[in-house]
């Protein structure tokens, strides 16, 4: 389904009782929402009512010309919750899904529920200008992102995940590379440009940070700082996966995703 926000399309689908407690669920650079397959089977399952949206430029959803920042990513998002007359929600997102989150979380509070933030950063990506220099230059010159999506899955997932499940892989890494260099470009922008570590402590939010444990781009560590920079926030890492978490490791991360939410849903 199809929302027009500022003159463009913006693609969300809309899933579950009318009545239940709303999850959105943002997903990563160069992914959309189907990313998120393997959480939507016990969401649903649970009850509850499931909003999945893809980033501008991404997916279904048109890009908007120029550079994108985190602030304008999570307003798409206010406008959506606005023009689907929902009132708060439950966030769950992952990398620049996480980041938006946060942005979300500061900017638009009193949408929010809780929020599950997984595999991402407080700020920009520090040490890696070369590496993302480097992916600007290639995208531009060859005006599409497809050249990236083998070196994508490698950072993706561990070299056990492609024989395990081929069909998965490959559906992800054709979502790669069809992702428009114009949304991809414009979403780089706003993850080179953006920190929110000192504000990060003045949230009053239940947050849970979730990582892969091999993840290299947005590594344990620094998944451990974004959790303590929340009061009461808690950390959970997830052994044998590297950035995409929840699909290769789908049991361990909806096991913790279900706790969380059934948690915040009782009032816990």
């Amino acid at each position: 389904m199809l929302l027009t926000l500022d003159g463009r399309h913006l693609y969300y689908d809309l899933i579950g009782p009318e009545d239940a407690p709303v999850v959105l669920i943002t997903h990563s650079l160069a992914s959309d929402s189907g990313m998120w397959a393997e959480q939507m089977p016990p969401l649903l399952a649970a009850g509850l009512r499931v909003l999945r949206v893809d980033m501008r430029g991404h997916g279904g959803s048109d890009p908007a010309p120029g550079d994108y920042t985190m602030s304008a990513l999570a307003r798409d998002l206010a406008q959506a919750l606005a023009a689907l007359d929902i009132a708060r929600v439950h966030y769950i997102g992952l990398s620049i899904g996480g980041m938006i989150g946060q942005a979300f979380a500061l900017e638009h509070r009193d949408r929010l529920l809780s929020a599950l933030w997984s595999d991402t950063l407080p700020a920009s990506p520090k040490g890696g200008e070369a590496a993302w220099a480097e992916r600007i230059r290639t995208v531009k010159e060859a005006k599409s992102v497809a050249p990236l999506a083998d070196p994508t899955m490698e950072r993706w997932f561990t070299g056990a995940f492609r024989p395990r499940r081929p069909g998965r892989w490959k559906e992800i890494r054709d979502t790669v590379a069809a992702t428009s260099a114009e949304g991809y470009l414009g979403s780089t922008a706003a993850i080179l440009d953006y920190d929110f570590t000192a504000r990060l402590p003045s949230l009053r939010l239940p947050v849970l940070v979730v990582c892969g444990a091999e993840d290299p781009g947005t590594p344990p560590a620094e998944n451990r700082r974004l959790a303590g920079l929340v009061p009461g926030a808690r950390y959970e890492e997830i052994a044998g996966a590297r950035h995409f978490v929840n699909v290769e490791r789908e049991w361990a991360f909806n096991r913790l995703m279900m706790e969380w939410l059934t948690a915040q849903c009782s009032g816990r």
